[in-house]
Parts: structure tokens; sequence; C-alpha cells
């Protein structure tokens, strides 16, 4: 905590914030995933409708090409992924979204625009959609 004028504590950001994303994981751990979990989901995410290679994805995820690649081999299994030797490269292999990885990752983005919604009924939405522009600027600055 911040102490503000010496002796009244003031939560700082970064807990606000977690607090913020255990809301997120408590409605993601409610609700039935068939055994994903939001690390998945951001792998699902951005995986791009062309396709990327593991090494790009991983770049864009900022993990390891071996820890990519294995959230990949789990979500080919599963189905919501596939791969294929990419054309250009037959040394790399390129990933794509299936239809059921698709159709995964629009009922999770929907399920994220609900949260926001209800957040922005909290707090209204112009408050909110300030809150949410200031993220995105602090966010992209890194």
């Amino acid at each position: 905590m911040i102490l503000v004028n010496g002796d009244a504590p003031e939560e700082h950001v970064p807990r606000l914030m977690g607090s913020l994303f255990e809301q997120v994981r408590t409605v993601f751990t409610t609700e039935d995933w068939q055994g994903l979990r939001p690390s998945h989901f951001r792998l699902l995410e951005m995986v791009p409708a062309d396709g990327i290679t593991i090494t790009e994805l991983a770049a864009r995820l900022r993990m390891t090409k071996q820890g990519c690649g294995q959230f990949v081999a789990q979500l080919s299994e599963t189905g919501h992924l596939r791969t294929a030797p990419d054309p250009g490269d037959r040394r790399s292999r390129v990933v794509r979204r299936t239809a059921k990885g698709t159709r995964l990752t629009r009922k999770v983005q929907a399920r994220i625009a609900a949260i926001e919604a209800d957040w922005a009924s909290r707090v209204g939405p112009q408050r909110y959609a300030e809150f949410r522009s200031t993220l995105v600027e602090l966010a992209r600055n890194d």
C-alpha cells in the first residue's frame, strides 16, 4: 500500500489491477471451457486467419519457442489448431485455427465483452471508455 499524506493507506495500481484480473479469472474458472485455460485463449487469439509460424507466434506471445510449441501441440490435439508445413520454408510449420478454434475464440471474446460491459455499467460508459483508452496507451508504451 502507498501511504497518502503519511498515514492513510491507498492501494497501488498493480494491486487494483490484480483485483480486476481476479474478477476475470473467477468468471473463466467457474464456467466450462472444456479444460482450456486463459493461456490457451490468449494463444488462440494471436493466430491470424492466414496462419503464423510457431517462431513468430512465440515472439508475439513473448514466450519461448518450445513453450509455444507445447501449447500448439495441446490445442492441435483438442482440435482447436492445425499445423502444416510452411510452403516457403519446409523447416517451419504454419499454425492455423480450425473452425472449432475460431468458435471458441469468438465465445471467449464475447465473454470478455460481457465483463467489460458490466464494468462500464458500474462506472458509466464514458468513464470506462476513458479508463480503457488509458490502459491501451500505457500498454503500448513498452
